[in-house]
């Protein structure tokens, strides 16, 4: 670790144990340089420095304050735990953020003790902290739970799921709604407004106590006017409590998350006096302390590598579109000639690119907000109607919603276009967030049209043939990142379902890709040619339906079948197989192989990298040809660090 004169305190501190013999003004000037650790490390690795630095006043307090590791921190997300991680013991690492064997960039309980429960998908941490409770309760080794909470995450049906547990059981612990008006995109819906209105009462309202008399162990400077605030928060002076209070927590708030001198006596005093669930409302400004973060659209939610003194960011020049936003420009052509389209999106509008639909038809796109549940729900509503809806949900969000899928989807046949983004793996944000399993979970549905797009043009077709088709639901998965640079038609064509196409004819044998892994099968099959075989390469384009006869050609013409997927075992692949052992075409000598994700999570590291580390570059995909052939194997498959 090279230590700077920037940050003299924070150089004393190897753990939360440092914090705890701290004075409170010592504290506060350790936040000051915390803060400038952050960005200065987030510069050099890119990730979500908005969150992180709204909460560095709040990392320092809790730790300060609480004691960890007995006591339990979960950070819900986990995308704004990197002054959590600079806390505890993890500094000199902080630069490998995000990186090929470094630190993840959510918290990991394999990575430290300090990280009780691993998070990347929103509104969990309420449920893990009771648990913990019980846990502590039943004689477990742990001491109190706190969860930190945004006001987005606080939106999802789950966590007031679990807040009515919490209250229902009345058991010691503590939620931290950190309230910064602003997640990945502005908050939408009744709570938005429900925490604007807490906000008006500000300045007075300050603290609620936990139990009568707890102004009196406030320090002078907050006890002036506390009892007057409580009333006026909780709603006594009208004779009803806070949302909060009616499911069973005690609240205290809204507090300034940036001050010291507020978060420190306000925590000490919630965990000297609490006896039940506690849910303290913290004010804070995401990017606080970093002007260009402060003042950017996201709040510098996801950066890449940056200028820590202008904020300007290292993007690289793309030679071709993202897939995001090739599939937010061919909905958006496609809902100007069809006004019956409409888009859902659980609080990612630009992440989805219907940020484009929606600043040209504003009144036809609708975030839900972090409710994948609700999304798939009000989108099948939709469709009952006569209406078409394109539900954008990353693949890792969609698993979110998956018995809405089953249930109110597929069961009754209904046409919800889903335009299933961040296919694959995914790159710096690791195994939470990677694509792997949508194929499986779509296809095994009766009724369901199951699409992949080999490239930015096919993308546009699936666009089209998803607005076309009525005859029940239908997805089609893109992966993250910039497309292959292909020629793109004015408009996309509406594909007859359940055909796939042939690129090149040979012999030997047949490279079947579905999906965004089509340029490695051809660069695959360039490997073999230069071995002298004969390739024929195929993209499947459906894996539900199947194109069986172009599937049974290349099981009768070729020696070997090789299918290749960017996602995990049970997919395509499993699809093409017992679709062929059904029809006896597996009872002939056929060699076949699929070659899909392993079965194991793949931590972060750049996409090629995460592909090395499966098994599926194009050397892997040309050494299971020539294994299939019973050929000497001359190809080495590639292995990259």
């Amino acid at each position: 670790m090279t230590t700077t004169p920037q940050t003299p305190t924070l150089d004393r501190v190897a753990g939360p144990a440092d914090l705890r013999r701290m004075d409170d003004r010592t504290l506060a000037t350790l936040a000051d340089e915390l803060r400038t650790e952050v960005i200065s490390a987030v510069s050099e690795t890119g990730g979500h420095l908005g969150s992180s630095l709204g909460v560095v006043e709040l990392a320092v307090a809790i730790h300060a304050v609480f004691n960890t590791p007995m006591d339990k921190l979960v950070w819900d997300v986990g995308h704004q735990c990197y002054p959590h991680k600079i806390l505890t013991g993890r500094r000199d690492r902080i630069r490998t953020l995000r990186q090929k064997d470094g630190l993840s960039g959510f918290t990991k309980r394999s990575e430290s003790e300090y990280d009780p429960f691993g998070a990347a998908h929103s509104s969990t941490s309420i449920s893990a902290a009771l648990g913990f409770t019980v846990g502590r309760d039943m004689g477990r080794p742990t001491g109190d739970a706190i969860a930190v909470i945004g006001d987005g995450s606080i939106s999802a049906g789950m966590a007031y799921e679990a807040m009515n547990n919490a209250g229902a059981e009345g058991r010691r612990m503590f939620v931290i709604l950190n309230d910064n008006e602003m997640s990945i995109a502005p908050p939408v819906g009744a709570m938005s407004s429900y925490l604007s209105r807490l906000y008006a009462n500000e300045p007075l309202a300050r603290m609620k106590s936990l139990a009568e008399g707890f102004e009196s162990a406030l320090p002078a400077p907050m006890r002036d006017g506390a009892k007057r605030a409580r009333q006026l928060v909780t709603g006594a002076l009208s004779g009803s409590g806070t949302l909060f209070e009616e499911l069973g927590f005690d609240y205290i708030g809204p507090i300034n998350g940036h001050d010291m001198d507020q978060l420190l006596p306000v925590l000490r005093a919630a965990r000297t006096r609490a006896t039940g669930p506690v849910l303290i409302h913290v004010c804070t400004v995401k990017g606080k302390g970093f002007a260009p973060a402060e003042t950017s659209a996201d709040r510098g939610h996801g950066v890449s590598k940056f200028d820590p003194v202008t904020g300007a960011q290292a993007k690289s020049k793309p030679n071709a579109p993202s897939y995001t936003k090739v599939f937010g420009q061919a909905l958006t052509d496609a809902a100007a000639r069809d006004p019956n389209i409409v888009a859902v999106t659980a609080a990612m509008p630009s992440g989805t690119g219907l940020d484009i639909l929606a600043d040209r038809f504003p009144a036809r796109v609708f975030d839900v907000g972090i409710a994948e549940q609700h999304g798939v729900t009000f989108a099948a509503g939709m469709a009952a109607s006569g209406l078409k809806p394109f539900c954008a949900i990353y693949s890792t969000f969609l698993q979110r919603g998956y018995d809405q899928v089953v249930h109110d989807v597929a069961l009754q046949g209904l046409p919800v276009r889903f335009a299933i983004d961040r296919a694959g793996l995914v790159g710096a944000d690791g195994a939470t967030h990677a694509g792997a399993f949508d194929v499986a979970y779509l296809s095994n549905l009766p009724g369901f049209t199951v699409m992949a797009a080999s490239d930015e043009a096919e993308l546009m077709h699936m666009v089209e043939t998803a607005a076309a088709h009525d005859a029940g639901p239908i997805a089609f998965r893109y992966p993250r990142g910039n497309g292959t640079g292909v020629t793109l038609p004015e408009r996309g064509q509406v594909l007859q379902i359940g055909k796939g196409r042939v690129l090149q004819e040979g012999a030997d044998v047949a490279l079947l890709s579905f999906g965004a892994h089509l340029d490695e099968a051809q660069a695959a099959a360039r490997l073999l040619e230069a071995e002298g075989l004969s390739v024929t390469i195929a993209d499947a384009r459906f894996a539900k339906p199947l194109d069986m006869e172009l599937i049974g050609q290349l099981a009768r013409h070729h020696a070997a079948l090789i299918t290749i997927e960017q996602g995990a075992r049970g997919g395509f692949g499993a699809h093409v197989l017992q679709e062929l052992a059904a029809r006896g075409a597996l009872d002939r000598g056929l060699a076949i192989r699929t070659m899909t994700l392993p079965d194991r999570f793949i931590d972060q590291a750049s996409p090629d990298q995460m592909y090395a580390d499966a098994g599926l570059t194009r050397q892997d995909i040309a050494a299971v040809a020539l294994q299939a052939l019973g050929r000497e194997q001359k190809v080495v498959p590639l292995r990259m660090g």
